[in-house]
Order: structure tokens, then C-alpha cells, then sequence
């Protein structure tokens, strides 16, 4: 802090208008303006330099907001023949005027400078921003501070629009990674064998969210957007408008209950024109030409999309296409396209969505998740509450910068984020290689054989069958059934009786093993006093099932004579005194004269443990996620209670059957089953997503439950030389940006010169340091698989190593 006189303070602060001055009133210091100390603001001469025309703003009340307060200045305007226009002037200050036509309001674009970083960063809205300084400016509330407010909204509004005009040729930041014709692309790459087409694939992932809602506050008459499409806001059909305001209870009172996004699936970008308001919830229209809108721009040759609802998506899209204007059409005849469902949301989806459209098992993706929207919406839902106040022309423009500058951060990320990852996959690779390697040794190779060739041709061609799919008890039964039709109507009858079959007896036992485990668990679970409604129950059930014990058992005689021998000579109580849950019901298995095959058992009961472990961590997803209070949170409890009830009586069936396979095999001669179902442990008793300690997908094992074949999939480094490539590519549009256009004055030719050479030469800065990143890690990959090589020929000589995809 400085002491000087009211003469020097006025002399001195010429240079620094905005600097706040304590006055020491005989008692304490207290706040006071330059203003009233005299010093008065004169634009369009050096400071300090005398003006023989000098204009006072309008009032002579300036106002110009900073970074420290809003202060109120003493502003003369030139009014000489050779000075340039008043808000000219006000920017030559590097002061932002908040018209153009005689502004008496500014604001420092340090201020705005500040304010947009905050922004991004805190997610701070114009308001809280503005009545902070406000608050800087007087917080006592005896000097108001005059409303500036509106005026501060539009000169931010405008700011944000500026900025993003300074990007390469439009608003939106393209992703570097992603593939651009004659930027980052070699020449042919279009003619490229199947084998390496996958090199050059798009991934896009759709998605939206309810939480960016926007409220009728206002049109697009009286709030027109400043950026009109050139970003990523698209303007989505607008010709039922009478439809998409209906008066409904989700969407009362909002213009807009949701956006919808395409997003870069592999790089987390938001790509231009997919982004767009939705009226009541994902509606195909909308949705479709979100899609189409940001397609083409693309020229690709394969397209993987993926979608939470893409099971149902995907029917009719290019039908609906046809019904879209003709500058929406994407030649698809052309393109190989793919459709998948996020990992996270295809937890909720059906048995056979899930083998349908899971990333693990498609060839040529990567780790790709399918979730990169969910991250996107991380970031953006903490500015929802602020937006869904705003006009849709403000609202657009301000998700519009809000999504710029993720696009921004994810590119000038891309360095460290792609060698973080290469270094990750270096090292799992080995890692699952040794486990695949450990896995095989145990499998005959001619089943690995067989294997790999059914592997292939589904990949091929996915017509043929899909390898992973299951066969569940029910689809046995039904070929059970489908046998024995054919061998009536060939005159080959095996049943002994006209109402059960053979195949028959043995499901029946099935079902009768499955009632009486669950008449055990739930006497198990009656408390010490029940009450009379839960014995009535119980005793109902038990009486049913001593009937159905007793109907099956006259059968079984028929067609298993020894089994009255097996109930004389056994040591455990009369038959007659056993309850009907506690009976043994013997199958083949468990004599010595007869054979069965039970694989099929235990395959339906891990498909049923597969989806109470998947049932079970939806729920508890969900009760965190929307459930709050005792109540809610007890009854979803007992809820999951049940569900674990059913988790272990299908871990009870697995260990029974496999029980009965373990006696069958060695006399039918049936190897190689134990490796595919193992022994079921405590530890292998968890959801796909599960893993132990601090390990997640690519640090992690999944427990054996959800594997049928190990297949590993690596991501060819082909992908870092299309994002040098494309920073080549932009550092160069940059240095021709400089004769692009011209101006009469030498001073605005200068101006815009040297911005495209500064852009360039950021451009390749950032080249030049991600080069520097990956050229290390790219000597570590390829020593690394050398070694791999080296130690896979000493385990076993007649191998040369894994075949990595």
C-alpha cells in the first residue's frame, strides 16, 4: 500500500482507471471512486495526451465492470475528425461495450475472460458471477450499486460467441482422432481390405438427458440463438410443435423436457449438429435426425453405433430415412454398420439382447464402452438448474460453449490420455495372454479347434450360430419332445406308459428337486413365532408337493423297478415319516446301472444365476440412485432379499448337478467339461462388472461364470498417427489462413496474421509433444510383444505365441 496526495493520485491512476482508492477521512480510511477524485478516462489518444475534442458519455455515468468490483468512471469519448467509432474506441481499451450505438456500459475483457474459465470450471452462472462483484463493489447496501445486469448478460452472450468464432473455420472443436478425408487420412485408405478396414471405423454413441430441461420462458423470435447450427445445437423438426407442447404431466410448462447428443464413442467428443432439444422423451423422429445430421459430414466404410435402446432403434432406421429430407440420406448400402448397447445399460437389457449386441463380443472395437454421453453428462448437468431459466436461442449458444470447451479439453488431454492407455494395455495384454494360455493347456486342442472355427464364422457372418448362446433346460426339453414325435412317427416307442415319457420323468424329477430346495429354504427362513397366514402357507405347499411326490414316484416305479430296492436297504428313516421336501428322489444318476447326461442342467442353472446376480445389481443401482427414506429403502431391502434367496438356490441346483455330472462322466466318457464348469466357489459368485480390490475391467479378471472363451482385443497405434496427422493437417489450414482474407488497413492485416500464426504454431506444439509422448511407449509395445514372443516359445515349443485380434 502506497501514501500519496490527491494530485499524485490522479496522476498516476491515468494508466490504471480501475484501481480502488481508500481516502483517509481523519479517522479511518474509507473506500471512495476515482471519479470523485477527479480523474477522468479519455479514449482515443495515448494516455496522458491531450484531446481538443473531448465527448462525455451520455449522463457522464460510465459504468465498467472488472475483476475487482464495478466501478463508475469519468469517460470522454474523442471527438476529433479522425477518430474512429465510440464502441472502436471501447474495445481499443480492451473495454467490451454493451451496445454499439452510445454505449454508456462495459465491461474489461479481463473480467470476461475470467468469468468464462469460471464458468467452465465452477460452473458459476452470469448472475452469481455478477452479484459477487456487486457484493465486492458494496456490502453494506449504503452505496447501491447501479443494475447492470441485462446489459453484463448480453455482452457475455456476445463474448462466447466470439470466441468460438475463432476456431478452425467453424464453432465446433473437431475431434483429432476421428476420421477426416484429406486431413489425418492416408490416400486409398477407402479401398482397404476387410482385414484392416476396421483401422478406419466411426463410433458414435446416442444418448440423452432429462436433467437439461428448458422452460417456456421465451421463443425464438424474441431469444434467436447467435450461433444458427454452426456448432453442435441443431434445430430439430419443428412442424409438430402443436404435438410436442401437449399439455402432459412429465412436460407441463417446458419447451423442452430433454436433449439429445451424438457423441465420438472412442474419443468422448460431442460432434457438430448432434446435439438437439427432445419434447417428450427419445423420440425416433428426433432422435433420427440427430443422427443423420451429424453422419453426414463422415465418409466411412464401417459405423459402429451404439445406443440404450438400440434393440428396438434399429428397426425401420432406414426406412424412416427415406422419409427425411434428401440432404439427410447417408449412402448405408455402402457401409458396414454395427449396433450395440453400452455396457452399463445392457446389464437390463434381455438374454438376447445382450449377445446380440455386447461390445466384448464383437471382433474389432477395442474396450470400446459405449458410455462416453454418461461422462459428457457429468460435466453439463451442474450448469442444468441456471439453463432451464434461460430463452432457447441463450440456452443453445450456452451448452453450445460449455460443449467447445469438453471438446477442447479432451484434445489438448489426448496426449496423456493415449499413452496412460497404451502403457495399460501393454501391460494386461501379457497378463491375459498367461491366463488364456493357462486356460488352453487344460482343453483338448481339437475342442479349441472347433471352437475357434465357430468363433470365426460368426464373426464372418452372423447368421451362422452364435457361439456364446446358451442352451437352457427348456430348449432341451423342447428337443426332448421334438425326438420323441419323430420316433412315434417312425413306430419306435420307449415309453412305458401313454402319459409320461421317459424324457418326461426325468424333467419332473427336475421340478420336484427345485420345489422341495425352496420349501426348505423358506421353513428356514420362518421366525421362531410365525404367523398363522405364513403356516397355512406352508402347510399348503408342503401337502402339494407330498401329492405331486407321490403321483411322480408311481411312474418312477414303472420305468426304475430297482428303486423300491434302494428304499428298503437304505439306513436313513422310513420313508413313510419323511417329509415330503427331505424324500430322495433318485435319478440314473445316482444308480450304477444307468447313464445321463446333465451339462444341460448346469448350464440353466448358471444362465439363472447369471441373472439374479444382474437383477441384484440393478437393484441396489437403482435404490442408490432414486430411493431416499426408511421406507423406500426397506422395501426395496426385502426386495433384494428375495432376489439373493433365488441366487442361492440356483448356486444350490449348479453344485447338484454338477454333482450328478461328476458320477456320470467317467463311465460315459465325457472329459473336458470340469474346465468349462468348474466348482463353484464363494469368490466366483459375482456380477460381470465386479471385481476384487481395486481392479476394474482392463486391471481385472471376470469371474469364470461369465466366460466362455477368453478373447483379448488389442488397439492398433494406427490411431496416433490420424491425430498427427490431423494436427498437421490444421497447423497448416492455419498458416494459409493468412491470405485468406484482406483488409484495407495494414494494421487489421497484421492482426489477423498474426492469430493464424499463433494458432499454427500451437497446432504444432501440440504435434510435436504428443510425438514426444507416444514415441517412447510405441518402443515399449513393440518390445514388449518381442519378449512375449520370446517367454510363450520357452513354455511350450510348439507354440508360437498367442493370435492377438
Amino acid at each position: 500500500m502506497e501514501m500519496s496526495c490527491h494530485y499524485c493520485i490522479v496522476e498516476c491512476h491515468k494508466y490504471n482507471p480501475l484501481h480502488i482508492i481508500e481516502e483517509w477521512n481523519g479517522s479511518f480510511f474509507q473506500r471512495t471512486h476515482l471519479k470523485s477524485l477527479g480523474l477522468r478516462v479519455q479514449l482515443g489518444h495515448t494516455p496522458g495526451d491531450h484531446c481538443y475534442n473531448p465527448c462525455p458519455s451520455a449522463g457522464n455515468d460510465f459504468v465498467v465492470v472488472d475483476v475487482n468490483r464495478i466501478h463508475e468512471v469519468a469517460l470522454d469519448f474523442c471527438g476529433c475528425d479522425t477518430a474512429q467509432l465510440r464502441y472502436k474506441q471501447l474495445l481499443r481499451m480492451r473495454w467490451y461495450p454493451a451496445t454499439t450505438t452510445d454505449p454508456q456500459m462495459a465491461a474489461t475483457f479481463n473480467v470476461l475472460e475470467h468469468y468464462h474459465l469460471l464458468s467452465y470450471e465452477s460452473k458459476v452462472s452470469a448472475y452469481e458471477f455478477y452479484h459477487n462483484l456487486s457484493r465486492c463493489s458494496d456490502n453494506t447496501g449504503l452505496s447501491p450499486v447501479r443494475d447492470r445486469y441485462s446489459a453484463f448478460m448480453r455482452i457475455v452472450h456476445e463474448w462466447h460467441h466470439l470466441q468460438q468464432l475463432r476456431h478452425a473455420g467453424e464453432l465446433a472443436v473437431l475431434c483429432p482422432a476421428c476420421l477426416h478425408p484429406d486431413k489425418n487420412l492416408s490416400h486409398g485408405w477407402e479401398n482397404s481390405p476387410p482385414a484392416t478396414r476396421w483401422l478406419y471405423a466411426l463410433f458414435v454413441t446416442i444418448d440423452a438427458n432429462c436433467r437439461l430441461k428448458r422452460k417456456t420462458v421465451s421463443s425464438d423470435q424474441v431469444d434467436p440463438g447467435l450461433n444458427a447450427g454452426w456448432a453442435y445445437f441443431h434445430s430439430t423438426c419443428v412442424s409438430h410443435n402443436a404435438v410436442n407442447m401437449a399439455d402432459t404431466k412429465s412436460s407441463r410448462g417446458l419447451a423442452a423436457t430433454s436433449i439429445g447428443t451424438i457423441d465420438c464413442a472412442r474419443h468422448e467428443f460431442k460432434l457438430p449438429n448432434g446435439v438437439g432439444d427432445l419434447q417428450k422423451g427419445e423420440r425416433y423422429l428426433n432422435m433420427d435426425y440427430l443422427v443423420f445430421s451429424a453422419l453426414i459430414r463422415f465418409t466411412v466404410t464401417m459405423l459402429n453405433i451404439s445406443y440404450d435402446i438400440a434393440c428396438q432403434w434399429l428397426k425401420k432406421l432406414w426406412s424412416r430415412m427415406e422419409h427425411m429430407p434428401a440432404w439427410l440420406h447417408i449412402p448405408h448400402d455402402d457401409i458396414l454398420v454395427q449396433y450395440f448397447i453400452p455396457k452399463f445399460h445392457i446389464a437390463a437389457h434381455i438374454a438376447a439382447c445382450q449377445l446380440t449386441f455386447l461390445w466384448n463380443l464383437t471382433k474389432w472395437v477395442g474396450r470400446t464402452d459405449g458410455e462416453a454421453p454418461e461422462r459428457g453428462w457429468a460435466n453439463a448437468n451442474h450448469v442444468a438448474s441456471s439453463m432451464k431459466e434461460m430463452g432457447p436461442g441463450t440456452q443453445h449458444d450456452k451448452l453450445d460453449d460449455h460443449f467447445s470447451d469438453w471438446n477442447w479439453k479432451k484434445t489438448t488431454a489426448l496426449g496423456c490420455t493415449l499413452k496412460r492407455k497404451m502403457e495399460e494395455a501393454v501391460k494386461w495384454e501379457w497378463e491375459h495372454c498367461i491366463a488364456l494360455y493357462d486356460l488352453e493347456g487344460t482343453i483338448q486342442p481339437t475342442l479349441l479347434g472347433e471352437w475357434g472355427i465357430e468363433v470365426e464364422m460368426w464373426e464372418e457372418d452372423s447368421t451362422h450360430p452364435n457361439p456364446f448362446e446358451t442352451i437352457t433346460q427348456a430348449a432341451v426339453r423342447s428337443q426332448l419332445a421334438e425326438l420323441e414325435a419323430q420316433e412315434l412317427q417312425a413306430g419306435i416307442n420307449h415309453s412305458l406308459n401313454d402319459d409320461v415319457s421317459p424324457s418326461a420323468l426325468i424333467s419332473g424329477r427336475i421340478e420336484l428337486e427345485d420345489m422341495q430346495q425352496r420349501l426348505k429354504h423358506d421353513i428356514s427362513n420362518l421366525s421362531l413365532h410365525p404367523m398363522d397366514k405364513q403356516r397355512e402357507a406352508i402347510i399348503h405347499r408342503t401337502n402339494a408337493l407330498q401329492r405331486r411326490v407321490d403321483s411322480w414316484s408311481r411312474y418312477q416305479q414303472l420305468y426304475m423297478p430297482i428303486v423300491s430296492t434302494l428304499h428298503s436297504s437304505t439306513n436313513s428313516a422310513p420313508q413313510a415319516l419323511l417329509k415330503p421336501q427331505d424324500l430322495p428322489l433318485y435319478l440314473p444318476s445316482a444308480l450304477e446301472h444307468f447313464n445321463c447326461n446333465h451339462q444341460h442342467r448346469l448350464v440353466t442353472a448358471l444362465n439363472k444365476l447369471h441373472s439374479h446376480l444382474r437383477l441384484r445389481s440393478h437393484m441396489y443401482k437403482f435404490k442408490d440412485k432414486n430411493l431416499r427414506g426408511q421406507a423406500s429403502s426397506t422395501r426395496v431391502q426385502n426386495l433384494i432379499g428375495r432376489v439373493e434367496a433365488k441366487k442361492d438356490a440356483a448356486v444350490e441346483k449348479y453344485k447338484r448337478a454338477r454333482q450328478a455330472m461328476a458320477s456320470l462322466s467317467c463311465r460315459l466318457g465325457k472329459m473336458g467339461w470340469e474346465e468349462r464348469l468348474r466348482p463353484l466357489r464363494h469368490e466366483d459368485i459375482r456380477p460381470m462388472g465386479d471385481f476384487a480390490g481395486d481392479h476394474t475391467q482392463g486391471t481385472g479378471t471376470i469371474s469364470w461364470i461369465w466366460l466362455n472363451k477368453l478373447v483379448y482385443i488389442g488397439v492398433h497405434i494406427e490411431w496416433c498417427k490420424a491425430l498427427l496427422a490431423f494436427l498437421e493437417w490444421q497447423s497448416g489450414w492455419w498458416h494459409q489462413c493468412t491470405t485468406l482474407r484482406s483488409f484495407q488497413k495494414t494494421t487489421e492485416q497484421e492482426g489477423l496474421q498474426a492469430y493464424a500464426y499463433r494458432q499454427a504454431a500451437l497446432r504444432s506444439a501440440m504435434q510435436k509433444s504428443f510425438q514426444a509422448r507416444w514415441s517412447f511407449d510405441c518402443r515399449l509395445i513393440i518390445d514388449a510383444r518381442s519378449q512375449q514372443e520370446k517367454q510363450c516359445l520357452i513354455v511350450d515349443g510348439s507354440i508360437s505365441g498367442p493370435e492377438l485380434k
